[in-house]
């Protein structure tokens, strides 16, 4: 669910076995080692993965151990390439799978038991689908839909407040969402509605599509091509309204001066679903001491704290500060949608084959 600076996001979360070609990266911290063993840690990872140098270095100086990042792509391909390569892992850790696709590398032994120092300080809330410490909770975040202030107040024309105003005539034509086949904000809008509307959730999404919804593949898709909100208020799109994050306000005022009284883009805090992201040690890792020591570090105070304005996502620590421009410019929902790993798991692809029928995409 990282979201970085650019929102370059794992918008783009493949659930079906398409593979994408993984994409290496160079060492994010130093040189130094092949990442088998020795003084190396290797994290596997997606491309929206963040972190600032002086932490990356603070992590060497404290254990030892040099950072090689390989990124794999969204999140779903990387999930994917993790899965396929069980048995050969390319790494010592995988960073980036969330609560919408969890199940899926922890029932196929992608994972080795490991519990990471810190672990005391994330909320149970946030520890669901952890049982037997297969993976750490590292991050967490809201998927919401978005919409355009300016839009809105040229057509003077109150936003939607709920899922079910995306239905109504005033709205018609005016949603962008992501294909909750291929995305992972775009399953965790479909998650949202099945937990609104539960067996009747195909009659909301039957009125959506007749409102004129528009399905794209992924995030960036939607966000930066179709949304007219994005850019500070610039977007090249014609949608006034797309499925995003709470934390996508903030990014859009990041580095405006002076300081805006509101962000360009405001939350309907109704649609949203919570998101979790998690770490794991890979079975097999030839560097385990060295991936423990990465789990432990990524669920450090200085890990934590440094994540939000990396990534734009929420630290999981209870006693991690967030960023004031989170605090000043963030819309959370106080009481966002969320299910039980093991019951998105039991559902998922039902949920998803039907949505693809009513969509068809």
């Amino acid at each position: 669910m990282s979201h970085t600076t650019t929102q370059v996001r794992r918008a783009a979360a493949p659930l079906v076995l398409f593979l994408a070609v993984l994409a290496l990266a160079g060492t994010l911290a130093g040189c130094g080692g092949d990442g088998k063993g020795g003084h190396t840690v290797t994290l596997v990872t997606h491309d929206s993965f963040a972190v600032s140098r002086p932490v990356l270095r603070e992590f060497t100086r404290r254990t030892g151990y040099k950072v090689r990042v390989l990124r794999g792509g969204d999140a779903g391909s990387a999930v994917n390439q993790a899965v396929l390569n069980k048995d050969h892992p390319q790494g010592d850790v995988f960073f980036g799978v969330d609560n919408t696709l969890l199940s899926r590398p922890v029932d196929k032994g992608v994972f080795a038991p490991y519990r990471a120092k810190g672990l005391a300080r994330v909320p149970a809330r946030l520890r669901d689908g952890t049982e037997g410490h297969k993976v750490t909770p590292v991050d967490t975040g809201q998927i919401c839909v978005n919409y355009d202030r300016a839009y809105f107040a040229r057509k003077h024309l109150g936003p939607p407040r709920t899922l079910a105003d995306l239905a109504k005539p005033r709205y018609r034509n005016l949603l962008v969402t992501e294909n909750a086949a291929t995305s992972s904000p775009g399953l965790g809008f479909l998650l949202a509605s099945v937990d609104a509307y539960g067996s009747h959730w195909r009659t909301y999404w039957k009125k959506l599509r007749a409102n004129g919804v528009e399905t794209v593949d992924g995030w960036e898709q939607a966000y930066n091509d179709r949304f007219s909100g994005s850019r500070g208020g610039k977007g090249k799109g014609d949608r006034p309204l797309v499925v995003s994050y709470a934390s996508s306000p903030p990014v859009e005022v990041q580095g405006e001066k002076p300081a805006p009284a509101k962000a360009p883009t405001g939350v309907v805090r109704d649609t949203c679903f919570q998101q979790t992201e998690y770490a794991g040690l890979l079975a097999g890792a030839e560097n385990r001491r060295g991936g423990e020591a990465l789990l432990d570090f990524l669920l450090s105070r200085r890990f934590q704290e440094d994540m939000p304005l990396q990534m734009f996502v929420d630290p999981v620590r209870e006693d991690a500060k967030r960023p004031k421009l989170f605090t000043r410019y963030g819309e959370e929902a106080e009481h966002p949608a969320t299910m039980p790993a093991r019951t998105i798991a039991r559902h998922r692809e039902q949920w998803i084959r039907s949505w693809t029928s009513l969509i068809g995409r």
